[in-house]
């Protein structure tokens, strides 16, 4: 009676895994290129505008995040040529308080990984949060990184946590330049979650 049970309990695991694969990877969502996706929209879904994620770390992980928006036209233009889609200039976004800001952090110098590169073709972008923790916020204030060449420090490396960043600028390895860009860089995925 025993084995019984169990293959009756490996029959339902199998299914269970394999509806939460097809699920969880979307195989079994409607195709939103050919309906409204339920939004009442009359077929617009398959006109809605599309973000190119960007790759970023946070906290030793990988992310994905978007920049839709900046508040310098300089930097609109290097994120448009970047992704190859329109970044919108918005001056005002330079106006948000600092409470609403957090920094993401943007080397000019530094490591040239084979992968996913920062907008100044060095290494990705890092944050300091993301949605669910204390202070999470899209806005973003732009904060350049420069590694310091001159022999006293370990050398350029990949710091992939926020922690790592302020480690090496107290350690002097490192140089900030808080700027007055303002970025709309809202995460697409973190390590608990994604939109």
């Amino acid at each position: 009676m025993t084995k019984g049970w169990i293959g009756v309990a490996v029959i339902i695991a199998v299914a269970v895994l394999g509806f939460g694969t097809w699920w969880v990877y979307g195989l079994g969502q409607e195709d939103m290129s050919t309906s409204d996706g339920g939004a009442g929209m009359d077929g617009m879904a398959g006109e809605a505008p599309r973000f190119p994620p960007v790759a970023a770390y946070y906290e030793g992980e990988r992310v994905l995040f978007a920049h839709p928006e900046s508040s310098d036209p300089e930097i609109s233009e290097l994120l448009t040529d970047m992704m190859g889609s329109p970044v919108t200039t918005v001056p005002e976004l330079a106006e948000a308080p600092e409470s609403a800001l957090g920094p993401v952090y943007v080397f000019t110098n530094g490591v040239r990984p084979d992968g996913p590169r920062g907008p100044l073709e060095f290494q990705p972008d890092v944050f300091d949060t993301a949605p669910g923790d204390d202070g999470y916020t899209p806005l973003r204030r732009l904060v350049l990184l420069t590694w310091n060449e001159d022999g006293t420090s370990a050398g350029p490396r990949l710091l992939t946590s926020a922690g790592e960043v302020e480690d090496a600028i107290e350690a002097g390895e490192l140089s900030a330049e808080r700027t007055d860009v303002v970025i709309n860089a809202p995460l697409l995925t973190w390590p608990a979650g994604r939109r």
